[in-house]
């Protein structure tokens, strides 16, 4: 960008496209992150963990729940605001406020980028921390698989058991309906004379 005039600035920051808007969605990494990979910083990915280094939830870390490129916000498990009617929503926050402490190696993309220019030790440790991620990651789906099968069977015993009882509903006479009476409007005339 040539320009350095603020309000050309925000029009680029509004108007870039997707796939530039997620580059810039980026936090720094911790210490022992950036002496391992040699970056000191990287885009912000769901399933990162974080940790909020501004603001009023400032220390608290935990993992990224959503990242949103449109907006250019990242949410957070655990961290919430109540709205006037009571309920919590997730907080948005900006990566720029926030520190990786452990990246999200699932996708082999972004394990290339990152063992780029590292040695073949590094890598294999780089590939074996995601080994365990993808592991942890199967694990995870299929204890939700067992609990919404649970849910489900659950869910059809029910619909039987309330199919058993007979329900005596008591039909009420339906009261015709009466055409609504148009009511008719005088219209006013005007009349204008010429002075």
């Amino acid at each position: 960008m040539k320009s350095i005039k603020p309000r050309k600035q925000r029009k680029r920051l509004f108007n870039a496209p997707l796939h530039k808007k997620r580059k810039w969605i980026a936090a720094h990494l911790a210490e022992n992150l950036l002496l391992k990979y040699d970056h000191r910083g990287t885009p912000v990915v769901t399933g990162d963990t974080v940790k909020v280094m501004r603001g009023s939830f400032k220390g608290h870390e935990d993992k990224v729940a959503r990242v949103d490129i449109r907006k250019q916000i990242v949410e957070i498990e655990g961290i919430t605001t109540v709205k006037a009617d009571g309920t919590k929503i997730a907080k948005p926050m900006h990566a720029s406020n926030l520190l990786i402490t452990k990246l999200n190696l699932t996708d082999k993309w972004r394990r290339k980028k990152l063992e780029k220019g590292l040695s073949e030790e590094t890598r294999k440790e780089i590939e074996k921390e995601a080994e365990e991620q993808i592991k942890e990651l199967e694990e995870e789906k299929m204890v939700e698989e067992i609990a919404e099968s649970e849910e489900g069977e659950e869910a059809e015993k029910i619909p039987e058991e309330t199919s058993k009882i007979p329900e005596e509903k008591e039909e009420k006479p339906k009261e015709k309906e009466k055409p609504k009476e148009e009511k008719k409007v005088e219209k006013k005339k005007y009349i204008f004379e010429k002075t």
